[in-house]
């Protein structure tokens, strides 16, 4: 997870992003939804600290897929991409 303390104008960077996100006017495709889940949480938590879920929970598999499809990235990069992918999806769907 990203240490906050160091990266201030990035964390407020970021904190400005996820809102922003919640804000999008239109429903985002499966892969943006992914991408922008498993950002997020590599930022706010770090690598997958949590077991797989089971098989049967199809999403819940998928969401966990994508987050650990990150692990190993640095601490500034996943935040960088949220915001830059935050600002690509304001671009192409607007805010309510």
């Amino acid at each position: 997870a990203l240490d906050f303390s160091s990266h201030k104008s990035q964390a407020a960077e970021f904190d400005k992003a996820a809102e922003e996100d919640k804000k999008l006017k239109a429903q985002l495709r499966e892969k943006e939804m992914l991408d922008m889940y498993s950002y997020f949480k590599q930022t706010k938590v770090g690598a997958v600290n949590t077991e797989c879920t089971g098989k049967l929970d199809f999403k819940g598999k998928t969401k966990w897929d994508a987050w650990n499809k990150l692990k190993g990235m640095s601490k500034e990069d996943p935040v960088k991409v949220y915001i830059a992918n935050v600002k690509e999806l304001k671009d192409k769907y607007g805010t309510a």
